[in-house]
């Protein structure tokens, strides 16, 4: 006798319009708690430290040029120099350049001629004109709009071109992103707000738009979102008790001093730990959105899957995630710090010797507390997808087929066959 065989499906409809509701409500008032406390924490713009542009004296203007001429010659550049630092060994070069009203000279040093310039390189230079003293020229930089706005076009286009209208929306998000930083973060630091509240509540703000401009509005993307939040807050937390467990003050260089001399009510240390949040905010966007998805995926291909073995399943991607997102947050280090790295090495120095020095052990302390909040945020959002997920219909004792066993070597198979 044949044995009937049936497929469930995922039981989709109809519309689960009371959760749906229910995560709205609970959404717009994080939202809302998030706005609140952005508007509370908004700095007054008369405490945001300014500095005046150091380009910017009287009588001192950028201009465009485009370099015509490379003279090198011998300027004894070599040994120390009065900071007892060593000085690059080599030529200096004498610049001719060409700007909108007539020729300019000036002189690279050693370290900026041996680095390349050649004619027909467009830079800016300083143009230094004191009351009643003949005009000077300086080298600031090299002119690189054209090919950075290039690269951004050429970017934006791909993004679009792939990932269609998610790409434009993902765009969207960038310019949010940049936006809340630019206006409300940095600014907020810079006034003396405390920076890990700032950077907590800049980043729900920032998640919030991003998630769902690029990944729609749904129940899925509302899971991602509940596990980028908890991700968040963890790595905050921790963040701020590696930074008073490992003493860092935030103070490692040179530029860290004129900040502080800058911005003297800044809290370098909050912004050390205020950073950890912000520079895990891609990766950890990526990781919750993908376990979702894998959820969603999973859910779909067993409908009657128990949420137990659902969130085995789920994990069994996330490791592999996790893997690959932690090597993410060390090369990504390991490509920003090269010159640093690079030091350590010629200095015949042992990593684990210049690893508790301020400057590598905040880098240090930063990649691994963001890798720990990455790896919590991988169960921890597979477990709101688990339960947010569309459920299966409950597989009959009918549909379960069990294969009779073989009777005098014939096998029958689900048809009788």
């Amino acid at each position: 006798m044949a044995h009937s065989h049936s497929h469930t499906v995922v039981d989709h409809g109809p519309p689960r319009r009371g959760l749906a509701v229910t995560l709205t409500v609970i959404v717009l008032a994080i939202a809302a708690l998030a706005l609140a406390a952005m508007v509370a924490l908004w700095p007054d713009s008369s405490k945001v430290a300014h500095d005046m542009n150091p380009y910017g004296g009287q009588g001192v203007t950028t201009v465009g040029a485009k370099v015509t001429g490379v003279d090198p010659f011998d300027c004894n550049s070599g040994g120390e120099g009065p900071d007892g630092m060593p000085q690059v060994r080599g030529d200096c070069a004498h610049i001719t350049a060409t700007v909108d009203e007539g020729t300019a000279t000036f002189d690279l040093d050693a370290a900026r001629y041996k680095a390349g310039i050649k004619p027909g390189d467009e830079v800016n230079i300083l143009r230094i004109a004191p009351e009643g003293q003949a005009v000077s020229y300086e080298f600031l930089d090299f002119r690189r709009g054209v090919p950075l706005t290039a690269l951004a076009v050429m970017f934006s286009v791909l993004v679009v071109l792939v990932a269609r209208w998610r790409g434009l929306f993902a765009l969207v998000g960038i310019a949010v992103t940049m936006l809340a930083l630019t206006k409300f973060v940095l600014p907020a630091f810079l006034a003396g707000e405390s920076p890990l509240p700032v950077a907590i509540v800049g980043s729900t703000v920032i998640m919030i738009a991003v998630l769902y401009l690029a990944h729609g509005v749904s129940i899925r993307t509302t899971s991602a979102l509940f596990g980028t939040l908890v991700g968040i807050a963890l790595t905050g937390v921790m963040g701020l008790g590696a930074t008073a467990w490992t003493s860092l003050t935030g103070v490692s260089s040179e530029d860290d001093q004129r900040l502080i001399a800058t911005a003297p009510d800044i809290n370098l240390s909050g912004v050390v730990a205020a950073t950890m949040v912000i520079a895990g905010l891609g990766v950890l966007n990526d990781v919750t959105v993908t376990q979702a998805s894998a959820v969603w995926e999973l859910r779909a291909l067993q409908p009657a899957m128990r949420a137990g073995s659902l969130f085995a399943s789920a994990m069994r991607i996330g490791r592999d995630h996790i893997a690959s997102s932690v090597y993410t947050l060390v090369f990504a280090y390991a490509g920003s710090a090269m010159t640093i790295l690079l030091l350590i090495t010629a200095y015949q120095q042992s990593l684990g010797t210049m690893a508790t020095t301020e400057e590598i052990g905040t880098e240090i302390v930063r990649t691994l507390v963001g890798a720990i909040g990455l790896v919590l945020a991988v169960p921890i959002t597979t477990a709101f997808a688990v339960l947010l997920a569309p459920k299966g219909r409950d597989v009959e004792p009918d549909d379960a087929y069990v294969p009779a066993p073989p009777r005098g070597g014939s096998h029958a198979g689900p048809a009788g066959a």
